[in-house]
């Protein structure tokens, strides 16, 4: 499923046009990426967390010429399922 997929969803759901429905998902993935770029963590009750970790520089080959390289610290945004989002996947 893609936004345009789940803005449809929505709108059939809810009653509403299309492209209100659109823009309530747009500003919801924004509202997410907004609070994730702060570092906070992002909760939604019954569906899970999206959380910002840490991944530290490290060293790692390049596999076409097997040099050693430098690979950067970054954040990775990572997303845990609600245990009932769970059930529902395993049955």
């Amino acid at each position: 499923m893609n936004n345009s997929e789940l803005a449809e969803a929505l709108a059939a759901e809810q009653d509403i046009t299309k492209a209100d429905a659109r823009k309530y998902v747009d500003a919801i993935f924004s509202s997410i990426a907004a609070a994730a770029a702060k570092g906070d963590e992002v909760s939604l009750n019954g569906f899970g967390k999206f959380k910002v970790k840490d991944s530290p520089a490290r060293q790692g080959r390049n596999p076409a010429t097997g040099a050693t390289i430098e690979i950067a610290a970054s954040k990775k945004l990572s997303f845990t399922p609600a245990k009932a989002v769970k059930d529902q996947l395993n049955g």
